[in-house]
C-alpha cells in the first residue's frame, strides 16, 4: 500500500509539473583540445530537470551470450511520463539490465519498448537522466531544442530517444566519431521520438555534435553531426545550432534521408540554397525570445569578449553567434565550472539586481501558469511577460565537467567533475573514469522525500536556505566551494602520480585505489557540506546575522530595496498619506 500511495503521489506531481513547467531545458559546451589549457577536452551539461531523477549511477561493465538482445527503453525525460511503460520522471528507470544501482524489486520493473541485438561486451559508465561518461573517456552532454513535429514512441517505428541513444554509444564505443556513426545508425533503423536534442560528444583528440529529430514521416529519424575545430568552443542552450548543410563539407554528416523528407514535407526548398537545419526542422528559438540565445552571447562572450558580440539579434534564426568561438584565453575546468555559475552578473540582464531580485540579490526566478510553455517560441504569439533565462537555475538537478585526457590511462585520464544541484551553490566532486563504484548517496535518491541519506538533498538544502539572504550567504558558499575544490585538485595531483605506477604494474589494483580515493574523498566533501549547512542556519537565522557573542545583529534591508518596496510609504503618521483610503 505503502509503495502505491509513493508512486500516486510521485505521478499525480510529475504531471502537474508537467503542464505547468518549461520541459527540461539544459545548457551544455564541448571544449576542444586546443581550447583548453592542458590539452584536454572537455564535455559539460547542467541537467536543468524541475525535481527529476537527481541519481548519479554506475553502470558496470558486462559480458553478453551470443545472439541475446538489449532491450530499449522508452525515457519520461522525452515528452512526459508513459505509465504503459512503467516509465516514470521519478524512477527514470527499474530493471536489472543497467546494474544493480537501477535494482529495486519493490516497484514495477520499467517494459522495453523494444530490442536490439547485443555485443558480446559492453563498457562500464556513468548514467544520469542521459549517458555521462564511460570507462575509456567517451564523453556526452545534452540540451533540449524545440522542432516542428514532436511525436511519441511507437513500436516498431520509434524506439529511441536521445538518452539512450547515448547510453548504446556509451556500452559500446570508445571515440567520439563511432559513437556518431553508431547513433546515426540506430536512428535510421530504428526511429526516433520526442524532442529536439543537441548531444555533444567528446573524447580523448576531438569533439562533434549530433543533432537530432524524429522524422516528418513519423518513421526513422533525421540527425545532423558537426565537428568542433580544434582550438574552439561549442555551447548549445535549447536551440538546434548547426545551420547550413554542405555535402561537401568534410566535418558534416547527415542522415541518408534529410534532404528528401524535408523537401517532401516542405521545411525546405532546394531552389534556394543549401539546406538550413535549424530552419528546416524547427520553428526557432525555445520557449521564448533570449531564452536560449541569451546564454549562448553571454558564454561566447565571456569566452572571447575579442569578439564584442550583441546581445541584441533580429530573430530566433539569427547567426550573430557562431557555431563555436575560439577563446580569448585557453580554459581550465574550473573556468567552465564558473560560466555554469553565471546570472548575468555585471551585464544589463544581471538578475542579482532589481525588484525582482528582492532585497538580496536573489538571482533565481520562480516559473508559474502565467509563464510561456512548451518547448518552442512561436514567433507569432508573443507572452505576455518573460524573465531572463539564466545559466544557473533553481531547477536545475545536477551539472557535471566531464574531462578527457589523452597522455594519461584511460581509467586515470577520464575524471566526472559532479555538482548535485544548482551549479551556483554546489560544490563539484571528482570521480575517475576507471572507479568501479560511485558513493550509495548518489545513488540514493527520491526528489520527493528529504533524506540524509542522500547527497542530493546537501546541496539542495544549503541553495534554498540562501534564498532568505542570498547576497550574503552566497559569498560563504563561494568560499566553501573554493576551498574544497581547490583542496581536491591539489589532491589530484598525488593520487594520478601513485595510480600511474599502479596501472604499469597492475590496472585493477590502480583501478581499485581511485576508487577508494573517490568514494572516501566524496563522503568527506559531503559531510563538510552536511556541517556547512548547520553552520548556515544558525548564522542567518530569524532574518539576523548571528555569531557568539554578537547574536541577532539586525542588517536590514538595503535603501534602493526599501524605497522600491515602499518603505518610506509607510506608518510615520496618524494621518493617511495622500492618496491612501481611510476605511
Amino acid at each position: 500500500m505503502k509503495n502505491k500511495r509513493l508512486r500516486f503521489w510521485s505521478t499525480l506531481f510529475c504531471m502537474v509539473w508537467l503542464f505547468q513547467s518549461p520541459l527540461y531545458a539544459c545548457t551544455t559546451l564541448l571544449i576542444t583540445k586546443g581550447a583548453t589549457e592542458d590539452g584536454s577536452v572537455i564535455v559539460s551539461h547542467s541537467d536543468d530537470n524541475d525535481m527529476m531523477d537527481q541519481r548519479i549511477i554506475y553502470v558496470p561493465a558486462a559480458d553478453h551470450a551470443p545472439g541475446s538482445t538489449r532491450p530499449v527503453y522508452v525515457d519520461a525525460c522525452a515528452m512526459g511520463e508513459f505509465p504503459e511503460y512503467n516509465s516514470f520522471l521519478y524512477p527514470r528507470y527499474v530493471g536489472t539490465s543497467r546494474g544493480p544501482g537501477y535494482e529495486n524489486p519493490a516497484l514495477p520493473q520499467t517494459k522495453p519498448i523494444g530490442f536490439i541485438p547485443q555485443v558480446p561486451h559492453t563498457y562500464a559508465y556513468f548514467d544520469g537522466n542521459y549517458g555521462i561518461m564511460n570507462e575509456h573517456q567517451l564523453m556526452f552532454g545534452e540540451c533540449t531544442d524545440g522542432i516542428k513535429k514532436q511525436l511519441p514512441p511507437e513500436r516498431g517505428k520509434r524506439i529511441f530517444y536521445s538518452a539512450d541513444l547515448a547510453r548504446v554509444a556509451l556500452e559500446r564505443c570508445t571515440t567520439a566519431r563511432e559513437a556518431i556513426a553508431l547513433i546515426g545508425e540506430l536512428i535510421e533503423t530504428y526511429g526516433y521520438y520526442g524532442t529536439g536534442e543537441t548531444l555533444p560528444v567528446g573524447d580523448t583528440e576531438e569533439g562533434w555534435i549530433i543533432e537530432m529529430a524524429p522524422s516528418p514521416t513519423g518513421k526513422g529519424g533525421l540527425w545532423v553531426a558537426k565537428k568542433v575545430p580544434d582550438g574552439e568552443v561549442f555551447v548549445g542552450a535549447n536551440e538546434f545550432r548547426i545551420r547550413e548543410i554542405d555535402p561537401e563539407d568534410p566535418d558534416l554528416m547527415y542522415s541518408k534521408n534529410l534532404h528528401d523528407e524535408a523537401r517532401e514535407a516542405g521545411w525546405w526548398n532546394p531552389e534556394e540554397g543549401k539546406l538550413d537545419w535549424l530552419r528546416a526542422v524547427s520553428k526557432g528559438e525555445y520557449n521564448h525570445p533570449y531564452y536560449s540565445l541569451r546564454r549562448v552571447w553571454r558564454i561566447q562572450s565571456r569566452m572571447a569578449p575579442s569578439l564584442n558580440l550583441s546581445p541584441w539579434v533580429e530573430d530566433g534564426y539569427t547567426e550573430a553567434y557562431p557555431f563555436s568561438v575560439k577563446p580569448d584565453q585557453k580554459l581550465s575546468v574550473h573556468d567552465v565550472m564558473a560560466l555554469h555559475r553565471d546570472h548575468y552578473e555585471g551585464t544589463p540582464f544581471d538578475m542579482t539586481k532589481g525588484i525582482a531580485a528582492g532585497p538580496y540579490g536573489y538571482p533565481n526566478r520562480y516559473y508559474g501558469p502565467y509563464e510561456a510553455t512548451g518547448d518552442v517560441g512561436d514567433p507569432d504569439k508573443k507572452p505576455e511577460g518573460a524573465w531572463e533565462r539564466a545559466i544557473s537555475v533553481s531547477y536545475c538537478g545536477y551539472v557535471f565537467v566531464n574531462q578527457a585526457r589523452g597522455w594519461l590511462p584511460n581509467p586515470i585520464g577520464g575524471v566526472m567533475w559532479m555538482g548535485l544541484d544548482k551549479p551556483s551553490e554546489t560544490c563539484f566532486i571528482p570521480f575517475y573514469a576507471g572507479v568501479t563504484a560511485l558513493p550509495k548517496s548518489f545513488e540514493v535518491m527520491n526528489p520527493g522525500k528529504f533524506s540524509r541519506e542522500s547527497a542530493w538533498w546537501a546541496f539542495n538544502f544549503v541553495s534554498n536556505w540562501a534564498a532568505l539572504k542570498y547576497s550574503y550567504m552566497i559569498k560563504d558558499i563561494q568560499g566553501m566551494q573554493q576551498a574544497l575544490e581547490q583542496e581536491q585538485t591539489k589532491a589530484l595531483e598525488a593520487v594520478e602520480t601513485e595510480a600511474i605506477k599502479l596501472h604499469e604494474e597492475n590496472p585493477e589494483e590502480a583501478r581499485a585505489y581511485l576508487t577508494e580515493f573517490c568514494l572516501t574523498n566524496a563522503d568527506q566533501v559531503i559531510g563538510r557540506w552536511w556541517d556547512f549547512s548547520e553552520e548556515l542556519i544558525g548564522r542567518y537565522s530569524d532574518g539576523f546575522i548571528n555569531a557568539p557573542g554578537h547574536m541577532a545583529q539586525e542588517v536590514g534591508y538595503p535603501e534602493e530595496w526599501r524605497k522600491a518596496a515602499g518603505w518610506f510609504e509607510g506608518p510615520t503618521q496618524y494621518e493617511p498619506r495622500q492618496g491612501q483610503q481611510q476605511e
